[in-house]
């Protein structure tokens, strides 16, 4: 007889896990979103001005690169952004289209080229296998810049003195940790020249007043929070370890930490958006370099929902004003 397998949790719409221990992520949710989580082809030609390719790096991290098409107007090398994609440490994709849409979008307009990683995602790979990868993607960057490695356009285009890392949601959290990991090491002649977390996702075991009173969202629910890190955490570990609490008594006390200028991206209605400013006054208190950017009357992620960017003239209008500020701070640094 053959067993029949059993859905064991479900996350709204994005994934189900299974009593066998494997784990489907097709999306169930409307399907009128669900082109948002479909792959986008890597092309070496340049459409729209940039052009895209994966590449398996010799430390065995993945990652999908965007270079912009040269103009005139640009420096000779160009800075690179590596960036950790969002989905709670559990789903998504360096290459869905929704990172597509955004990553192509700042290379453009910061004349940068991004460096986006595959992240190994669970309840399969539990942290931090995530924060390993980064930070590995980081140390493949610097073996490029000492010329150990080469990658050709990299090595054509980049400036390695000029890397800023950028995390989505959960890669907001990768930003801090890699930034954290990297303030130990040398990097040289490579250089760590900012941070940029864009509504990390940053919280603590116990419930916060937002969580409580803030509306939920596609990209954020409770729901989603509480079982993503139940899946993502160490077996044991409650939401106050270090990675998603990086300002608790679990963490290494910020004032230890070598840290890069950072620019803390967050947004009005998010759920998250206390324990994300209980981190900013922490670095603060610490005596870090660290700004603020506010998006007001938007949620969690709103510039990844590519609908809502078309359609909504006020989300449009403050994805544009988030693009300006991460192009400002890449080339204030």
């Amino acid at each position: 007889m053959v067993h029949e397998k059993k859905i064991v949790e479900e996350v709204s719409g994005w994934l189900r896990v299974y009593d066998d221990g494997s784990v489907d992520r097709t999306w169930t949710g409307p399907p009128e979103v669900s082109f948002m989580a479909q792959p986008v082809m890597s092309h070496e030609k340049f459409i729209d001005g940039v052009a895209v390719k994966d590449v398996d790096t010799d430390s065995g991290v993945r990652v999908r690169i965007y270079l912009p098409e040269k103009n005139t107007t640009d420096s000779e090398t160009l800075p690179i952004v590596l960036h950790f994609h969002g989905g709670g440490f559990c789903i998504s994709e360096a290459s869905w289209y929704m990172y597509y849409a955004v990553y192509t979008r700042l290379a453009r307009t910061s004349r940068s080229i991004i460096v986006s990683v595959y992240l190994p995602r669970a309840p399969e790979h539990r942290l931090p296998a995530a924060s390993n990868e980064s930070y590995f993607a980081l140390l493949w960057l610097r073996s490029l810049a000492r010329g150990k490695l080469q990658e050709p356009w990299l090595n054509a285009h980049a400036d390695f003195t000029r890397v800023y890392l950028i995390g989505d949601s959960s890669g907001g959290n990768l930003v801090h940790e890699v930034a954290a990991r990297a303030g130990t090491e040398d990097l040289s002649p490579l250089r760590l020249a900012g941070g940029i977390p864009i509504h990390p996702g940053f919280v603590r075991a116990t419930r916060s007043k937002s969580e409580l009173e803030q509306p939920q969202s596609p990209f954020l629910t409770l729901d989603m929070l509480d079982k993503f890190l139940n899946f993502a955490l160490p077996l044991g570990s409650t939401k106050d370890h270090p990675i998603t609490c990086p300002m608790g008594d679990a963490a290494p006390p910020i004032s230890s930490l070598k840290m890069p200028p950072m620019m803390l991206c967050i947004a009005e209605t998010d759920l998250i958006i206390d324990t994300e400013m209980e981190y900013y006054e922490a670095m603060k208190k610490a005596g870090k370099d660290v700004e603020l950017f506010l998006s007001g009357g938007v949620g969690h992620s709103f510039y990844l929902n590519k609908l809502a960017v078309d359609f909504d003239p006020s989300t449009a209008a403050r994805t544009e004003e988030l693009f300006v500020a991460i192009t400002e701070f890449i080339k204030r640094h």
